[in-house]
């Protein structure tokens, strides 16, 4: 009796920490189990292709790591989302650099950086996870990374995002928000048959930033992260939020201490809005927990995502912070 009440004192203690005293109750709420088989979640409205491919691997028992990584090969290769990979907006420079990373249901981990001239990131970070002993290559060593284990060089700067590029120039207006008009990032999560969790990220990144400048996506906790005992998280939008409040990993570990999806979204966005300055900036976040229970939550109004069960795949507006 008396090791019981210590253990509820100190998660009582623990809870109140994180903001979460009034939400004893999630953890049982949380447990329920919503969904009868796999589901997959992805940010903006190519997240429908996204998930289609995701789910032709899930849809016959397939494992989560390897619909997660189809799933954001789809816009990645395609050059008519100016997001990421092929006809991925460049920097101010005009160079198209790629951010990506990728964790499976064991907690392994792969990401690549500042890399170019690569379709298809997201399979390279996928290398790094699985053949090398390092969780993130950069620049020029992901790129020979990349061309050694087989991937194609080609020009990633399309006519299209070159031309957009040029228009720019000519004021050379810097404008950090990212929305329906600028969106940034193909972030997918998902949850196979068996129970197990995985999660991919990609993106070109801020259009015409700063030469060399690295978001949230590839970075472990800020733009993703998924533990197979609680769920799973991802991101868009602003990356220097996400890296400021590692909003990935918070958003989890609300989860695991018994915050339903939505609500850890939530707080994960609170801690945006007490602790940056996110003046005329978006962020928003997709979760998934062990049991099917999902959600999408962003700052400010605009951000939509995909879900994928049942073999429905829809659309969802989110609910924000700001209306």
């Amino acid at each position: 009796m008396k090791q019981n009440r210590r253990n509820f004192i100190k998660k009582t203690t623990m809870l109140g920490a994180l903001g979460l005293s009034g939400h004893l109750g999630c953890a049982a709420k949380s447990a329920k189990k919503t969904s009868s088989g796999p589901v997959v979640l992805s940010t903006w409205w190519h997240g429908i292709p996204a998930n289609k491919a995701a789910w032709e691997i899930l849809g016959k028992g397939g494992k989560a790591i390897d619909a997660v990584e189809a799933g954001v090969r789809v816009v990645e290769s395609n050059p008519e989302y100016q997001s990421v990979g092929l006809g991925g907006r460049p920097d101010r420079d005009g160079n198209v650099t790629l951010d990506a990373s990728i964790m499976d249901e064991k907690g392994e981990a792969g990401s690549v950086c500042f890399l170019q001239h690569i379709e298809n990131p997201i399979s390279v970070a996928r290398k790094v996870m699985e053949e090398t002993p390092h969780v993130m290559l950069a620049g020029d060593g992901a790129l020979q990374f990349a061309l050694q284990n087989g991937f194609v060089k080609k020009n990633l700067l399309t006519e299209k995002s070159k031309k957009a590029w040029e228009e720019w120039k000519i004021k050379s207006k810097y404008k950090p928000i990212i929305n329906i008009e600028n969106h940034d990032t193909i972030g997918l999560i998902a949850l196979d048959k068996n129970g197990d969790l995985s999660g991919a990220c990609t993106t070109s990144g801020l259009a015409y930033k700063m030469y060399g400048r690295v978001g949230d996506s590839p970075i472990i906790g800020a733009g993703l992260f998924v533990d197979n005992e609680v769920g799973a998280a991802t991101a868009t939008g602003m990356g220097e939020l996400m890296i400021k409040t590692v909003g990935s990993f918070l958003i989890v570990e609300l989860m695991r201490q018994g915050a339903t999806p939505i609500e850890a979204c939530k707080e994960a966005i609170q801690r945006i809005v007490k602790k940056t300055n996110y003046e005329d900036m978006q962020v928003a976040y997709l979760a998934l927990d062990k049991n099917g229970n999902k959600a999408g939550y962003a700052l400010r109004g605009g951000f939509g995502y995909a879900v994928m069960e049942n073999g429905e795949n829809k659309m969802y507006n989110a609910d924000s912070y700001l209306k």
